[in-house]
């Protein structure tokens, strides 16, 4: 596998913000990541919190807007966003709208013929992993949480609830915790996986609870209560009845008048930094 190349780097708060572009044989194309590096010493190894993205974002909305940062300092936390998608491949269709296609990759491995190197999962799950452990040493890759917003809300819940050995902690902002149920979940579930939904349920939160035996931490979500898309889109009471229904242990917290942008997540970012230290300690 190619040593990534770094493209930019930027000192913040004693560490480092970094990019990195490679070649994904996984998606079939170059992809760029970020890495916020904490200031540490050369001995020390530092645990790893992933940050999975919305809707049209790349790997740089996080990294920009959250203030995420100072709070990743502090607790000695590195963090790593991906981008959302594959991009560069030129499959037809993959741009005509904002919810599905480039910058739309719902963190699932699709299986429908064209859209097969649509395969955000295992890029995330198993390539990305690989890539930092055989590339930044100073990255213990045996600790490690995951977060994200909106889309990337849905696949931090979901790849962790398919994943619980793999991950000490997951939270969410404004997750879309029923995507079965929703338009943006059917859309994309019907274009990526076909029209089987038990194929579906395999990257739905609500239903993945369900199989989860393993909560190893308390699930974190903040979710705006001024959010335009909480009603039809996000859902986060069926996932809320979900996780009573077989007591996995949810802290979801609804915020009087926030709504679904990076406002709200820089508002309540460092507790969610908190909620991993804990669980990475």
């Amino acid at each position: 596998m190619e040593k990534p190349t770094e493209i930019s780097s930027y000192k913040m708060f004693g560490g480092h913000s970094k990019r990195y572009k490679h070649f994904s044989p996984t998606l079939g194309c170059s992809m760029i990541f970020s890495i916020y590096f904490p200031p540490s010493s050369p001995s020390q190894k530092i645990p790893v919190l992933y940050w999975l993205s919305g809707l049209t974002c790349t790997d740089e909305n996080f990294i920009t807007k959250s203030g995420a940062q100072r709070a990743a300092c502090s607790d000695g936390i590195a963090l790593v966003a991906p981008d959302t998608s594959p991009r560069g491949l030129n499959v037809e269709g993959e741009a005509d709208s904002w919810d599905f296609g480039v910058g739309a990759g719902f963190y699932l491995n699709a299986t429908e013929q064209k859209w097969k190197n649509w395969r955000m999962y295992d890029y995330v799950v198993k390539e990305l992993p690989k890539v930092l452990s055989e590339n930044f040493e100073q990255l213990d890759m045996s600790r490690v949480s995951i977060s994200g917003h909106s889309m990337g809300g849905h696949g931090a819940l979901t790849i962790y609830l398919k994943n619980p050995d793999k991950y000490k902690s997951v939270s969410a902002f404004a997750p879309i915790t029923n995507p079965m149920n929703c338009p943006w979940g059917q859309k994309a579930f019907s274009n990526y996986l076909g029209s089987n939904k038990s194929d579906w349920e395999e990257y739905d939160a609500t239903c993945l609870i369900g199989k989860c035996n393993k909560v190893s931490a308390p699930i974190l979500i903040d979710q705006g209560e001024d959010d335009k898309f909480l009603h039809d889109q996000l859902l986060p009471r069926n996932f809320e009845e979900a996780c009573k229904s077989v007591n996995a242990p949810l802290i979801l917290r609804l915020q009087p008048g926030y709504d679904h942008s990076y406002y709200f997540i820089a508002t309540f970012i460092d507790d969610h930094i908190h909620h991993h230290a804990q669980a990475l300690k």
